[in-house]
């Protein structure tokens, strides 16, 4: 099929190519033509309809434990601000003043008893109502003045925005994950520590990679001292030793009643959620097998496996017995892309050897930057073409480019 460029209105200033009609054509079984990745008017698109129309990562509950509590979530135009109010509850608004539309924080969280606007000094309460205009003359009335509000949902210590005007129904998400993350109790976390990187490729790039293991064996030595190469959905692989030990984790975590059923993206959903077992002598995903933090919430053993979770486009996490780590994308531009990785153990888990503790994660994450950058260089140089995916190994990359597509259909 041709490579058809993306349509839409001319450039005319931040909120460009906000109405679309297509996007690059794709042969299905192949990955997508050079301008789906490399385009900066597709990437607007992507940012409109992909992003800005779905549920988004934006962080955990226990940065969010008191009243004014609050954290940022910026992507592309947008800034979100999710605070926990004076009520207890969550709240999320866009960033922009009433007023005449300024920021009202730089910070990417904090604590406040109300936001203040900078320029003029316009204060609104947690909820997003106005308290006080200064100056604006008799007569004003600020109940017909707030922060424009954005959905929010929190899920068993992880919180999700949809900047949406109509969200999508996030119910089927929380029914898959609530009951699996529950017994880890992220809510009674704390975050040990955050690694941040700028990767040099677009966004679905790193989005592909981490949709197949076809590249674990031969780049992961770390992941694959605990992990097998296989359990990722849509890998047709078989190992008997995997299957092995598949079935004698499930029946433990049957006994013990853990869930561990697998939702992988019911009916093209955006949503995974997988228990997946360890290899021998391996309790967490640690260099040699050992926990590295005490055991979170009610994880009386260790032996929990893994319990993965995607949520398209912007998140991915694995929960261990001692700790679990977040990996959140935001897009910068076709071409880049910055990453979040939080770690987390218990909030009474004392001194935690943070070397230790993010060993797996950050070589494995560093690997895989590595590979996205030398992959999306080739993408976007002159002899790319579309290749075809292995039916065998890649079936989750053909899934995310279909329910890619579809957010343009």
């Amino acid at each position: 099929m041709s490579d058809t460029a993306l349509s839409g209105p001319a450039r005319s200033g931040p909120a460009r190519s906000a109405t679309v009609t297509t996007v690059p054509l794709r042969r299905p079984g192949w990955s997508l033509p050079q301008a789906a990745y490399t385009d900066p008017d597709v990437f607007d698109a992507d940012l409109e309809r992909v992003w800005a129309g779905g549920w988004l990562f934006a962080g955990h509950t226990c940065e969010l434990a008191g009243p004014g509590d609050y954290l940022t979530r910026d992507v592309g135009r947008d800034r979100v601000i999710v605070v926990r109010g004076d009520d207890g509850a969550l709240h999320a608004h866009h960033d922009v003043c009433a007023h005449r539309g300024s920021r009202l924080t730089t910070a990417d969280r904090g604590c406040v008893r109300a936001f203040v606007c900078p320029y003029h000094q316009w204060v609104y309460r947690t909820d997003g109502s106005l308290r006080s205009a200064r100056l604006m003359g008799e007569g004003f009335g600020v109940a017909g003045h707030r922060l424009a509000p954005v959905a929010v949902a929190e899920i068993e210590g992880l919180v999700f925005v949809c900047p949406a005007d109509e969200p999508p129904d996030i119910s089927g998400f929380a029914a898959a994950l609530g009951p699996q993350l529950a017994p880890h109790r992220l809510a009674d976390a704390r975050i040990e520590t955050r690694l941040h990187y700028r990767v040099a490729a677009n966004w679905k790039t790193l989005v592909e990679n981490n949709r197949e293991c076809y590249h674990c064996a031969g780049s992961h030595p770390e992941f694959t001292l605990s992990n097998f190469d296989l359990g990722v959905n849509g890998d047709l692989r078989t190992n008997p030793r995997y299957d092995a030990a598949r079935a004698r984790a499930h029946a433990r975590w049957a006994r013990r009643g853990l869930p561990s059923a697998e939702v992988s993206f019911p009916d093209g959903a955006w949503y995974r959620v997988a228990r997946l077992p360890l290899r021998d002598g391996f309790v967490t995903e640690s260099l040699d097998g050992r926990p590295v933090a005490p055991f979170l919430g009610r994880l009386g053993e260790a032996d929990a496996g893994s319990l993965r979770v995607v949520g398209l486009p912007d998140m991915w996490a694995h929960a261990n017995s001692d700790y679990a780590v977040t990996t959140r994308l935001t897009p910068v531009d076709a071409g880049t892309t910055d990453v979040e990785l939080c770690f987390l153990v218990r909030a009474d888990a004392g001194a935690v050897d943070v070397d230790a503790l993010t060993a797996v994660w950050r070589a494995t994450s560093e690997q895989d930057w590595a590979l996205c950058e030398q992959a999306y260089a080739g993408i976007a140089s002159r002899g790319y073409r579309p290749g075809p995916l292995s039916p065998v190994v890649e079936s989750s990359v053909e899934a995310f480019l279909a329910w890619y597509e579809r957010a343009f259909c």
